[in-house]
Order: structure tokens, then C-alpha cells, then sequence
């Protein structure tokens, strides 16, 4: 079979003007990046009449390492809608540089389900990351200048929140210590590199509603502290106009198209392991007014990417998906049996058997937010019959719309029942309940958060995370919603847990403050917010050929 890339480069893709003009966007709200790629201005937005589009979410069961194909699926569901003759818009997330050239290669689906031009998506696209690179790294720049210059503020340099960002795997610059050298270098402090999609400004980009909101999100931004204790927002330091500058052209979504022609928004990347793991909130509005179908994905598994969805980005947008699709194979469910994670692709009935543990839980928490889910098993090349009967009669006795599909392999047409399935469920959906109230305490939030999707019997709280807490409560952030970060391998914060882990504590050893985001994030486990590059990262593959694009970006 072709890969990717050869797939890709038998395909004519339309003028991007084009699929502007499939959604009706006004082409004075088109701002174009050369012949594929375009950026569609906030404005769309204000534009009067258009659609309001139905929304479709797809997650996953816990993933083996590769993924499940779940970019894959939101891509080939959203060409099996164009098939049946409907009006369909993806929203998905920008794919960053680190994973990309680390583990796991390209992030635009794959097959004859991929968004395109997938070396430019890959690889810089419009220049989002950058562009919040920068904005967060003046800010840090501009803290360590105002302590240099006498520090008016009396920011406590030990109590610095605010760190630098990077698109790349660089475990090297977790810990670092800023400024030594002398005098004239500033002043020597502990200080660190998170990945760009962990940044703040990242959260900030992707849950703003528009230019104004973005603003003020950023100036009550909380940095660090004085040392007498008081806290010290962005707005203080006078540089939210600058950053906002910096972002002036990030806020617009990107435009693209999948292999098969269907409009797609790619915009906003934060993880969903170490932040909300959805695409801007402004893209997915832009695609439901555009559409009457509107897919878009949350992140990793549903206990992670999805749970933050509804109870972070639907409160802040008032988004309800009417569907909720759950990817799965047969290589997750058997490495969640027990089955070796390097001999996925032999027949192991009695691991799949035992894997669907995973799964069940995963159908159980689709269900506490009020949602029926679809699941929807993506078949490989040697998939055994038995065990893809074995699955789908699971599905059936619990009641669960099942389909398989093979939109990998033959592209929109492999998922036309998948979508049949979806619609169905859309017709019968109720409005989604949150998993808990604002207004109880966060230690409660947390605790709910675990047990019902996770499975955890308890929460242990470390001396540091006991410190937040109560720092939280003075400072008057306890209403906001809960973020884990959590491993995203395991339903459990221990990523050697498989299947459905059972009697175990989640260990919570920090809770960090998100004012601006407008989220608490949670920090379970060992996760870290600057990826490490594996043994042999993916970068080592890639090659620039003559024609300008990138051999080995799979």
C-alpha cells in the first residue's frame, strides 16, 4: 500500500478559495496563505444568517502508544458525511513540532483520510506555535528585565509561576538556572522550558471567544509573587498590548481541506495530558455556523481529552455535542488484556476479551455526561474476524452503536456507517450534565474527576499540593474548573496500569493556577510539561527532496 505522503501526492487539491466558497465564508474574511492554506478572520463570526451546525465528538479508549487513529476517524467520518450528501466542517488541533519530529511523526491523519497539505501542517503551517512562542517568552523576558531594573513590583524571584516554551522535546531545559554569567546577565534564578502546547497562551488562544476576551484573559494572567505574598497578574508588567500584537494573526482559524475535499479548521494545540487537549473554541463555532455537521476530537482517551471537553470548553463556549464517537482497535483492547505491546497483530482472544474492560469503562463515562456513545473500531491489515465479531457483539449487548471502519484504507467511503450510526444517535440526544458544580471545593472537583472517570477509590493529596489548595482558596480562584494532567496510557496515573485499573489512589503533588485560562491545572504522577525525544525520534527519517517537500513525515 502507498504511504502517506504518495497518497497525498496523487491528490490535486482544490483552491482554497474553493472550500471557502463550499462553506459561504465571505471571501473579504479570507486571508490566504499561498493556494491551499488560508486563514479565516474572527469577523465570520459577526456575519449574519449562516447555519448552526450539529456537533460531533470524537475521543478514544485508553491509546497504545501509536494512537488509535482517532485524527484519522474525525477526518474519514467527516468525508463519509460529504458522500451521504451532507453539509460537514472539521475542527481539529494544530500538530506540534516536538512530537511530530520526536515519537509520533505527522499529525494529519493518515491513509486516505488525511488533511492537507500535511508537510505545511506539520511543519510551521501559518505560524500559531510561533507566534505564542514569542508572546509567552516576551512576558518571561520581561519579568527577569523588571528585577534586573530595580524591580518596582518586588517580585519574588523564587515565586516566579511564568516559564519559557518551546515547540520542541527538550528534556535538557526542564530545570535550568537563569541568568549566571555576572551583573550584567540578570539575576540568577531556577527557572524551566514547557513545551509550547503546555503554555498558558496556548490555553488562552484555543478557550478565548474573540479578540477582547483573549485580552483580558491574558492581563489577569497570574506570573508570580512579591515577597510579601501578593500576587502579580500580566497586566502589571505592561506588555498584554505587545503579546497580543505578537497574536494578532493566531486568533484567526486555519483553513484546509481533507483529501476528499471536505473544509476543515485547524487551530490551537494544547495536550490533553498536560492541558484542555481540544482545538480553539473559536474554530469550532466558526465550523458549526459554516455547516450543518460540525466533528471536531478531544484528546488521548476520554477520561482525559473528552472529560475536559465538556466540563472546561463546553462551560466556557456552551457547546453540547449531540454525539459522541469512541475510536478503538483490536491492538489497544489485547495490550489492555495483558498482551504484549511489541505482538499486537497476532490473535489473542482471551487478551481481547479481558481488554474490553477498557472499553466498558470508556462507554460508562460517555454516559455520565447524559451522551450515548458510538464506537467505532478502526480496522487494521490482519485484523482476525473472531475477535472484530467478539467486539462488536460486546457493543450490542451493552446496548452501544457499534460500526466498523475502514476510512484508512478507502477513505470516506469506509466510514458511511459509522456516520449513519452518528446520526442516529443525534437524533436521540439529550443536553450533556457536567461532572460536578463549580462551586465545590477543589479538593470535591478533583476527587469526582478521579473516581467516576478515572476509577480511583481516593485522592492523595501531597504537602506541596495541601499548600496550593489553600493558596488557591485565598486568592479566590477554588471556582474554576479542575485540568489533570494525568498519563495518558492508563486510566490511572501510573502509565504501567492497564485495562481497567481498580482500587488505587491518585496522587495529586501540585495544583498550578490558570487565571487566565480560566482552569486549575492538576499535576497526578510523574507528568512532565516538556516531552523528552525518544531513542531514535522520527526526526532522524526526514529528508528535504527537490521538489521542496519533506520525505519521511509519516
Amino acid at each position: 500500500m502507498l504511504n502517506n505522503i504518495e497518497i497525498a501526492g496523487r491528490i490535486k487539491p482544490r483552491p482554497i478559495g474553493q472550500i471557502a466558497d463550499q462553506l459561504g465564508i465571505d471571501k473579504s474574511d479570507l486571508l490566504p496563505y499561498g493556494r491551499e492554506m488560508a486563514k479565516v478572520h474572527t469577523h465570520a463570526l459577526q456575519r449574519p444568517g449562516c447555519r448552526k451546525g450539529r456537533l460531533v465528538l470524537i475521543s478514544a479508549t485508553t491509546p497504545t502508544v501509536a494512537g488509535e487513529g482517532k485524527t484519522t476517524t474525525t477526518i474519514g467520518l467527516g468525508q463519509a458525511f460529504a458522500k451521504l450528501g451532507e453539509s460537514v466542517c472539521l475542527a481539529l488541533r494544530e500538530p506540534s513540532l516536538g512530537p511530530c519530529l520526536g515519537m509520533k511523526g505527522g499529525a494529519t491523519g493518515g491513509g486516505y483520510s488525511q488533511i492537507i497539505p500535511g508537510d505545511r501542517i506539520n511543519l510551521h503551517f501559518t505560524g500559531d506555535f510561533h507566534a505564542v512562542t514569542s508572546a509567552n517568552n516576551l512576558l518571561s523576558a520581561v519579568i527577569d528585565n523588571h528585577i534586573y531594573h530595580g524591580n518596582a513590583l518586588n517580585i519574588d524571584p523564587r515565586r516566579i509561576l511564568w516559564r519559557r516554551v518551546m515547540d520542541m522535546n527538550d528534556r535538557s531545559l526542564r530545570h535550568i538556572v537563569l541568568g549566571l554569567g555576572g551583573k550584567q546577565q540578570g539575576i540568577p534564578r531556577e527557572g524551566g522550558f514547557d513545551i509550547t502546547a503546555a503554555s498558558e497562551v496556548m490555553a488562552m488562544l484555543c478557550l478565548a471567544s474573540n479578540l477582547d476576551d483573549f485580552r483580558r484573559r491574558l492581563e489577569k494572567t497570574l506570573v508570580a509573587f512579591t515577597y510579601d505574598g501578593e500576587p502579580v497578574f500580566a497586566e502589571q508588567l505592561q506588555v498584554t498590548g505587545a503579546m497580543l500584537a505578537l497574536l494578532r494573526d493566531a486568533i484567526h482559524p486555519n483553513l484546509v481541506q481533507s483529501l476528499e475535499g471536505v473544509p476543515t479548521f485547524v487551530h490551537g494545540g494544547p495536550f490533553a495530558n498536560i492541558a484542555h487537549g481540544c482545538n480553539s473554541l473559536i474554530a469550532t463555532r466558526m465550523a458549526q455556523k459554516y455547516a450543518d455537521w460540525a466533528i471536531t476530537e478531544a484528546g488521548f482517551g476520554f477520561d482525559l481529552g473528552a472529560e475536559k471537553f465538556f466540563d472546561i470548553k463546553c462551560r466556557v463556549g456552551g457547546l453540547d455535542p449531540l454525539a459522541v464517537v469512541l475510536v478503538t482497535t483490536t491492538r489497544a483492547l489485547k495490550l489492555h488484556g495483558g498482551k504484549s505491546a511489541d505482538n499486537l497483530g497476532g490473535k489473542d482472544l482471551p487478551a481481547l476479551r479481558k481488554g474490553l474492560d477498557n472499553l466498558d469503562k470508556h462507554i460508562e463515562n460517555v454516559r455520565k455526561f447524559n451522551k450515548q456513545p458510538v464506537v467505532s473500531l478502526n480496522l487494521f491489515s490482519g485484523d482476525d474476524s473472531d475477535e472484530l465479531d467478539l467486539i462488536k457483539n460486546h457493543c450490542l449487548k451493552l446496548n452501544t452503536s457499534f460500526a466498523f471502519c475502514d476510512h484508512y484504507a478507502t477513505g470516506g467511503e469506509g466510514a458511511i456507517e459509522l456516520a449513519k450510526q452518528v446520526m442516529q444517535v443525534a437524533r436521540q440526544s439529550r443536553p450533556y450534565a457536567p461532572l460536578y458544580p463549580l462551586d465545590l471545593p477543589v479538593e470535591e472537583k478533583i476527587r469526582i474527576v478521579s473516581r467516576e472517570m478515572y476509577g480511583a477509590d481516593d485522592v492523595a493529596f501531597t504537602k506541596q499540593a495541601a499548600k496550593d489548595l489553600l493558596q488557591i482558596r485565598q486568592l479566590g480562584f477554588a471556582n474554576l474548573p479542575v485540568c489533570i494532567a494525568k498519563a495518558p496510557g492508563s486510566l490511572a496515573d501510573d502509565p504501567h496500569l492497564l485495562g481497567r485499573p481498580r482500587h488505587f489512589d491518585i496522587t495529586v503533588r501540585g495544583v498550578q493556577i490558570n487565571s487566565g485560562a480560566g482552569f486549575l491545572v492538576v499535576f497526578t504522577g510523574d507528568i512532565l510539561r516538556m516531552p523528552g525525544l525518544p531513542k531514535r525520534p522520527a526526526a532522524e527519517r526526514w529528508q528535504l527532496q527537490q521538489d521542496g517537500s519533506i520525505g519521511g513525515l509519516e
